[in-house]
């Protein structure tokens, strides 16, 4: 089976942003002080956002005192962060760009990939990004990347899903692909009487094959939590995976 190329500018649009941009914003604070925390990060550190979306972690990380650089392949998020930034009167350099082909070589002390922002390549273009975001970590750099948790993921498993906002309505139809580890699926969203659809897939981990994967890009020690940063157990809805170069 062929992986679909993942069309970032037409899953995450304006359409996006309207259902989900205001409960994620409810969250980015709790979220930026797990990152900080489990990161270790102290103010002057040169931190990479990977698939940075709308800024909503990166800019909160910059007022904190990092040096922070945000990468995401969709302008209208990135021009959302930089809009974001300058009111908040922070410095963020925002980059569009491929994660699977990096500009930097062991320039940053952590690289943070959060909220399922990684799995929509094919394999070898997601072992891609792991190389790449070794690459461009320093000697003793940190990787952090969040997503759904697969044994939990299983369990709960529901073939629709719908979020409603002011009478409008965004339904992702689920197909989980036991064969390829991914989930293939249809967004349809309903909006002001005008309906549009986007398809995506995303491969989705245990935590052992991602740690395996990210050994064989170049991590050394590589460590498994909730969501909440505590142990990672068969009941922790999310992963956070931390690995060191």
């Amino acid at each position: 089976m062929t992986t679909p190329e993942f069309d970032a500018e037409a899953f995450f649009g304006d359409d996006y942003l309207y259902f989900f941009a205001d409960d994620l914003e409810e969250r980015s604070d709790a979220e930026t002080d797990l990152i900080w925390q489990l990161l270790a990060l102290r103010p002057g550190m040169e931190v990479l956002d990977l698939a940075c979306g709308h800024g909503r972690i990166a800019n909160r990380l910059a007022r904190r005192g990092c040096r922070v650089t945000g990468l995401d392949s969709t302008e209208l998020f990135l021009d959302r962060g930089r809009r974001d930034a300058a009111e908040r009167g922070v410095a963020v350099e925002y980059v569009r760009g491929d994660m699977r082909r990096l500009p930097w070589r062991d320039q940053f002390d952590a690289i943070i990939n959060w909220f399922t922002a990684f799995g929509y390549f094919d394999d070898a273009g997601n072992q891609q990004v792991l190389a790449q975001a070794s690459a461009a970590l320093r000697p003793g750099g940190r990787l952090a990347l969040e997503m759904a948790h697969y044994l939990r993921l299983l369990r709960d498993y529901q073939p629709a899903v719908a979020v409603e906002r002011n009478g409008d309505l965004v339904v992702d139809q689920h197909h989980l692909d036991p064969l390829t580890g991914r989930i293939v699926a249809t967004r349809t969203y309903l909006r002001g009487g005008v309906s549009r659809r986007a398809n995506y897939s995303v491969r989705i981990f245990s935590y052992t094959e991602l740690r395996d994967w990210l050994r064989a890009a170049g991590f050394t020690e590589v460590a498994g939590y909730g969501g909440d940063g505590q142990a990672l157990t068969a009941e922790s809805r999310r992963m956070i995976v931390i690995a060191d170069r």
